[in-house]
């Protein structure tokens, strides 16, 4: 008899452990569902942060670019200008001293020689050419004409007087051409100067702006860094719990496949028998041409079915 009770025991035990194991399986599948669900939405938040990280690196890259770009524009106009501000200084000290020789030649003009009268009907010259006019007339006279000895001299010195005035004038006008145009050289030079000048401003403003972009994009990218650290560390966490749960799971798993198969005979074999009995009675109610229930045409099924 202890033989026959022992097996017994043994089954009700496992036959528990088999009822304790499902109902374990059965929460532990219900946890890993709740932790898979947490784990991704997790990971879900954490690609959100990676996104904007990756967009934020990328626009980062894009205005450190352009602000590169744009300083090196700037680092040209400005050489561009300080060669127009040098040449404007050069012009300037040319005009001057053009201005300072016109303001020499001047000095050395002799008006007496020029408002000289020469006959009672001719006017002094007031230019050049009405010099160089008095100048072959004089010229002609000393050639043509018979004069005592000191009118003579007087009027080839007054010639010679009227060449060095020509002279001093043609100087005058020379210094006065060189005073106009390099006045125009720095004008021009000024104004381009000032433009390049405006526009190193407006370049510079430009490159400014991108920079302030770029450090603001840094100062959100910091904060991104920030969101996405304790974000991955509760992602990582939860995948762990997730890896240890499954794993437990199959381990509980393979133990209830282990104990249902242990079992799978046994019951199969009872179902045999319960069927097997309820056929005889079937048969003995046919025998006696009693009416059949509806319980007694499912077990004929089962019966053909095994």
């Amino acid at each position: 008899m202890p033989k026959m009770e022992a097996p017994s025991h043994t089954d009700a035990e496992l036959r528990e452990e088999l009822k304790e194991k499902r109902k374990e399986l059965s929460a532990l599948r219900s946890q890993l569902r709740s932790v898979y669900d947490e784990k991704e939405a997790q990971y879900q938040q954490l690609s959100t942060i990676r996104t904007s990280i990756k967009s934020c690196l990328s626009q980062i890259g894009t205005f450190k670019s352009e602000r590169d770009q744009l300083t090196t524009r700037v680092k040209e106009l400005k050489q561009q200008r300080d060669t127009f501000n040098t040449l404007t200084k050069e012009k300037s000290t040319l005009k001057e001293e053009a201005q300072k020789r016109q303001q020499e030649l001047r000095g050395k003009l002799n008006p007496k020689i020029l408002d000289a009268k020469h006959d009672k009907n001719n006017k002094a010259p007031s230019n050049p050419s009405e010099i160089k006019s008095l100048i072959r007339k004089l010229e002609h006279q000393l050639e043509t004409e018979v004069m005592p000895f000191p009118k003579e001299e007087k009027m080839r010195k007054h010639v010679k007087e009227l060449q060095a005035q020509l002279k001093k004038m043609s100087e005058l006008s020379e210094a006065w051409k060189i005073s106009n145009a390099t006045a125009a050289d720095a004008a021009e030079a000024r104004h381009k100067a000032q433009q390049l000048h405006q526009e190193v401003q407006g370049v510079a403003e430009l490159s400014q702006g991108k920079h302030q972009q770029v450090n603001s994009l840094y100062e959100q990218l910091k904060q991104l860094r920030e969101q996405e650290k304790p974000v991955m560390e509760k992602h990582l966490d939860l995948k762990k719990k997730y890896e240890e749960a499954k794993q437990k799971m199959q381990e509980i798993q393979s133990r209830v496949q282990e104990l249902g198969k242990l079992f799978h005979d046994t019951e199969e074999k009872s179902f045999k028998e319960q069927i097997k009995e309820k056929t005889a009675q079937v048969s003995e109610k046919i025998k006696k041409r009693e009416k059949l229930k509806i319980d007694d045409i499912l077990a004929f099924q089962a019966l053909d079915e095994n």
